[in-house]
This record gives structure tokens, C-alpha cells and sequence, in this order.
């Protein structure tokens, strides 16, 4: 109490939980790099407002959107404080985060995450054949959000397609209605690690390669969201602004929203 008490209270952006929506499946826990997130009576909680940085790296993996960012009067984010938290942890008798990711993954199939629930779906009533060999829209390469840079002469100026990987096997005309005359990047915001390093990316988009629109094309499953909180903050940092456009495809592969923020 002693470091909280040190602090100066600010208006900050910080985590807010919303405990009717929370189960306590730790997905939360794991995400947080800082520490400042425990499951408390079978709910998450951030144990100290000076372990949270406020940058939502937790909300994607979240199955049942509970975590937000707001912003609010809070303890100023301690860096020096979250390395002595962290060491800690490592010292304690704490659960060991293999353990954690194990329990997370359990909870995963008996609770029916919805990213990760087994589904068969019927065939369409009506499916239009195409006759002839479809052309791959695809200007570039690499495309996944790890291995891109931002500086690619593809991306300078250009219109700019980050997708969550599911995206392009759930919508059939994916290349044609996504990826025609865009430079794109993948990303799975559940599973891909290095969060921060997506954010830093988005911003070199639009401050170094200087895209003219970003389009965010995300799955409806909750944890999905995510990929658009990284872009949302990805523009905030950066000092151009663009236009960005996000899209929601249904898990059969409908538009369920497609909306200018």
C-alpha cells in the first residue's frame, strides 16, 4: 500500500470489469503482462490501479466481453512497481502461469467459448457455383501482423486491410469484397502474442507508410473485438488521422455491421 499511496491519482485510461458478464475463466489473467489481474471469488479484478496501463492487451481474450478501457481518475501507472509485482509473483507460491493457461483452457471447452465451441453448420439453400479459376487479390507478402513492416513500399498511401484470420475462411468472397486494391495484414487477437507490438505497427501505418483508410475486419465472437481495440489505439498514438471502417462477419460467413468510426 505503501507504493499506491506514493501515487498521484490522474484521469487515465484503465480497465473496468463488468462483474454480471464475468465467469472467472481467467483468460484475463493470462493476457495481463503486468500482473494487475486475479480471479477474486470467481471474478476478475484488477488487484491495484498502479499495475494497469490501461492499454487492453486483456479485453481480447475475453469470451463474454466484460473487460472495457474507460476513462477515469486513477493511480498513475507505476512501471518500477509492476517489476516488483512480477518478481514477486515469481517468488511466491503463486500459481505458475503453465498452470493458469491450462485452467483457462478447461474452462474453454466446459464453458462453450464461442471462439472456440464446436459448430457444424448446414449447407446454404442456395450456392452459386463459379465456373472458371477465381484470381487471388493478394498484392503483397508477408501478411501476417508479426512479420509485416510497416514501411513496405506496398502499404505507402494505401488502403489498408487488417483481418482476423478467421475472417478470410468464414466470408466466401473474401478476396473479392475485402482484399481487392487494399495491402493487408492478419491477425488472431486471441492467440497471437506481442500485443504492444501491433499497436506500435498500426501507428507506423499511419504515420510512416501514411495509409489513406484502415479497414478492420473482425469475426462476431466476442474475443474478436480486440483486433479493433488494438487498431483504435494504434490511431489514437499516432499523429496523422485516417478513416477506419469496421467490419463484423457472422461465423457463417454474413455481414452482421459494417460502420465508419
Amino acid at each position: 500500500m505503501t507504493e499506491a499511496k506514493q501515487q498521484k491519482t490522474v484521469k487515465r485510461k484503465i480497465i473496468k470489469i463488468d462483474e454480471d458478464l464475468c465467469t472467472g475463466c481467467g483468460n484475463c489473467v493470462v493476457d495481463c503482462a503486468e500482473g494487475a489481474l486475479q480471479v477474486i471469488d470467481g471474478k476478475a479484478k484488477v488487484i491495484n490501479e498502479i499495475f494497469c496501463d490501461g492499454l487492453g492487451a486483456c479485453i481480447s481474450g475475453c469470451p463474454e466481453g466484460a473487460l472495457e478501457i474507460i476513462e477515469r481518475e486513477a493511480l498513475e501507472f507505476n512501471e518500477e512497481a509492476v517489476e516488483k509485482h512480477l518478481e514477486s509473483m515469481k517468488n511466491s507460491k503463486h500459481v505458475e502461469l503453465s498452470q493458469i493457461q491450462q485452467t483457462v483452457n478447461e474452462h474453454a471447452h466446459q464453458c462453450g467459448c464461442p471462439s472456440a465451441q464446436a459448430m457444424v453448420f448446414d449447407a446454404p439453400e442456395e450456392h452459386i457455383e463459379v465456373s472458371g479459376k477465381i484470381s487471388s487479390a493478394l498484392r503483397q507478402w508477408p501478411v501476417q501482423m508479426h512479420l509485416i513492416n510497416p514501411r513496405a513500399p506496398y502499404y505507402q498511401g494505401a488502403d489498408v486491410l487488417l483481418a482476423a484470420d478467421c475472417v478470410g475462411f468464414s466470408y466466401g468472397d473474401f478476396h473479392r469484397d475485402f482484399m481487392k486494391q487494399k495491402s493487408i495484414a492478419i491477425a488472431c487477437p486471441k492467440l497471437d502474442q506481442g500485443k504492444e507490438v501491433y499497436i506500435e505497427k498500426i501507428k507506423s501505418l499511419i504515420d510512416d507508410a501514411k495509409i489513406n483508410t484502415l479497414t478492420v475486419a473482425i469475426m462476431e465472437v466476442p474475443c474478436c473485438g480486440g483486433l479493433l481495440a488494438l487498431a483504435q489505439e494504434g490511431a489514437k498514438r499516432a499523429n496523422r488521422k485516417v478513416p477506419i471502417k469496421y467490419v463484423v462477419v457472422g461465423i457463417q460467413g454474413n455481414i452482421l455491421k459494417e460502420e465508419w468510426i
